[in-house]
């Protein structure tokens, strides 16, 4: 489990100016938000003016722009907004605020409730703060990537002990041709960093 919080980002309203801190709470979840249109950060301004931390996994990326080559920074995962609140208050969001109307929960679709529907997706704590960890540089080389396109060197759970991706946690595999760490984020997909040496990975003793 990653174990570096200090190191977590303010979530910053770009319309407000308002700022929250990610502070530990035992009532609040990891709830996953889907904005339609891509409008995450939208999302993320709305609900960090209303004092819920939020995160939106981003990197940067070359793109070709009225012909000339730029450097933009784009959305790791389409649409998806992650918002540290209590059940409440996400039901609030999705079902009685008008100004979140494009916004709807993702769903765990490996699950049922009493009801025998899927429930609002919840990402383990541990697991949500190693993510953070692992796209919070906004490495153009992060990658959010399928099944197919990794292929692990063992089963071993490593931790990055030097250079930018320090503190993250998850495999060793090579993708697109280079050594990387693959991060889980459940029930949404992988997560790979750009390319990590050998010499900054320690296995991690169960």
């Amino acid at each position: 489990m990653a174990d570096s919080t200090h190191n977590l980002p303010e979530a910053k309203s770009q319309t407000t100016g308002a700022t929250v801190r990610y502070e530990p709470d035992p009532e609040k979840r990891w709830y996953v938000f889907r904005a339609s249109y891509g409008r995450v950060d939208k999302a993320a301004d709305l609900l960090t003016a209303d004092d819920t931390y939020t995160y939106i996994a981003k990197r940067y990326a070359w793109k070709y722009l009225r012909g000339k080559r730029c450097r933009v920074l784009e959305v790791l995962i389409p649409n998806l907004v992650f918002a540290y609140t209590t059940a409440e208050q996400a039901e609030t969001y999705v079902k009685r605020t008008p100004e979140l109307s494009f916004l709807t929960y993702y769903y765990n679709h490996f699950e049922q409730d009493e009801e025998k529907k899927n429930p609002p997706l919840i990402v383990p704590e541990g697991e949500m703060l190693n993510f953070i960890l692992a796209t919070v540089s906004m490495n153009e080389h992060i990658m959010f990537v399928q099944p197919e396109q990794v292929h692990y060197k063992s089963g071993e759970r490593v931790k990055v002990v030097d250079g930018l991706f320090r503190g993250v946690e998850g495999k060793v595999a090579r993708v697109a041709g280079q050594q990387r760490v693959i991060v889980t984020l459940s029930k949404v997909g992988l997560i790979s960093t750009a390319y990590i040496p050998t010499a900054f990975i320690e296995k991690i003793e169960k």
